[in-house]
């Protein structure tokens, strides 16, 4: 009973937080909503160098950092793209207009990053061969992303 009455107080507080969050976001800078975009693919890049490093072979394949970064970039995958609102595209960044001039495509480059990086996290509980393919997935839709939508 007391776990079950933890369990509905935890959610309760959660559903009331969100609706503070939800007022945060709203009134987030341009400034402070790039710079938040701009960290979480810092630490993509920090999660990803050492996989790609494996899948290269200039760092021995390593299968429980592998998991362990497939599962940190499979969160910070979804964690960018708030930060594109049409309030940031006149703030310094790399980011090219193309973004806010073709927002279903820049949807359909986040789309196919979170699909690669899903098929990354299962390919960690395959073998090293599977490991290699993903990885060179979501180093593809990287790079197609930055290619259309991030300045050089």
């Amino acid at each position: 009973m007391k776990k079950q009455l933890m369990t509905a107080a935890l959610a309760f507080g959660l559903v009331a937080a969100s609706g503070h969050a939800l007022n945060a976001y709203a009134q987030a800078r341009p400034d402070v909503l790039v710079k938040q975009r701009q960290a979480v693919m810092t630490l993509q890049g920090k999660y990803f160098g050492p996989l790609a490093g494996m899948a290269q072979g200039k760092v021995p394949y390593n299968a429980e950092v592998a998991a362990r970064n497939a599962g940190y970039l499979s969160v910070l995958d979804k964690m960018p793209w708030d930060g594109f609102t049409p309030a940031t595209k006149d703030e310094k960044s790399r980011a090219l207009p193309a973004i806010w001039e073709q927002p279903a495509k820049f949807k359909e480059a986040q789309e196919r990053l979170e699909g690669a990086v899903a098929k990354l996290v299962s390919a960690t509980k395959a073998d090293e061969t599977a490991f290699k393919a993903a990885v060179g997935e979501v180093g593809k839709a990287c790079g197609a992303c930055h290619e259309t939508f991030r300045e050089k």
